[in-house]
């Protein structure tokens, strides 16, 4: 195969990503700029830290003030589904060489998704693979730098374009419900997430909520298991 037509054929495949991560990355550009995030900053995470989601939580935590103990632990605790991805695709990087680190920096939802429904005839490619995951950062990256243009070098309202943040999380939510198909997670985020705004200073607001959240879960899993030995 050769070079042009490989790269045509991931370009291809990358267009429903394309069609989502350049307005989604040129509103993440545009939030960056609005809170104080200088541009070059903006552009620089999205080349190094590359995590949609995690980006939009890191700009909406700065700009409120919160510290780095939260950040840490809220990116930690968003992006924590990536290590059940990378356990799924063990087999399928083997043999990458130089491609592999990149693949597993790489590795978001969209592009999990575009790699895993491969062919069946395509799904060891790990050029494909690797290109997939390149043109996908390249979008992202594109609508960053887009949307960092505009927040600074056009006058415009941006009011309520921090509300890109929780319609993401809406849509990720609504997601996960429908597959999971599963309330008790989300009972438990909403009873803990009520309770930390109820009871917590903002500052802690977020770190308590995760906290209190896994704690819930992790006695539920446990009572799972002593019940399951003494059936």
């Amino acid at each position: 195969m050769s070079l042009p037509y490989a790269w045509k054929e991931a370009g291809k495949l990358t267009l429903p990503v394309m069609f989502g991560y350049l307005p989604l990355g040129a509103a993440y550009g545009i939030l960056a700029v609005e809170v104080g995030v200088p541009w070059w900053a903006a552009v620089m995470m999205s080349l190094v830290i590359y995590a949609g989601a995690g980006q939009f939580l890191a700009v909406a935590l700065l700009a409120a003030g919160a510290g780095l103990m939260e950040l840490a632990v809220a990116t930690l605790m968003l992006n924590s589904r990536h290590l059940f991805y990378g356990l799924s695709l063990l087999k399928r990087f083997q043999g990458a060489g130089w491609r592999k680190p990149y693949l597993i920096f790489a590795l978001t939802d969209e592009t999990y998704s575009l790699i895993t429904t491969l062919p069946a005839e395509r799904a060891g490619d790990q050029a494909l693979a690797f290109r997939v995951s390149l043109l996908n950062q390249a979008w992202w990256v594109l609508g960053s730098i887009a949307g960092v243009l505009a927040g600074t070098t056009l006058a415009f309202d941006s009011q309520g374009i921090e509300f890109a943040l929780t319609a993401l999380f809406i849509v990720l939510t609504l997601e996960q419900a429908r597959r999971l198909r599963r309330w008790l997670p989300f009972a438990i985020a909403l009873f803990t997430g009520l309770g930390a705004l109820l009871l917590l200073p903002d500052r802690h607001l977020l770190l308590g909520a995760i906290g209190a959240a896994s704690l819930i879960l992790l006695l539920h899993y446990r009572l799972g298991r002593n019940l399951e030995a003494s059936a």
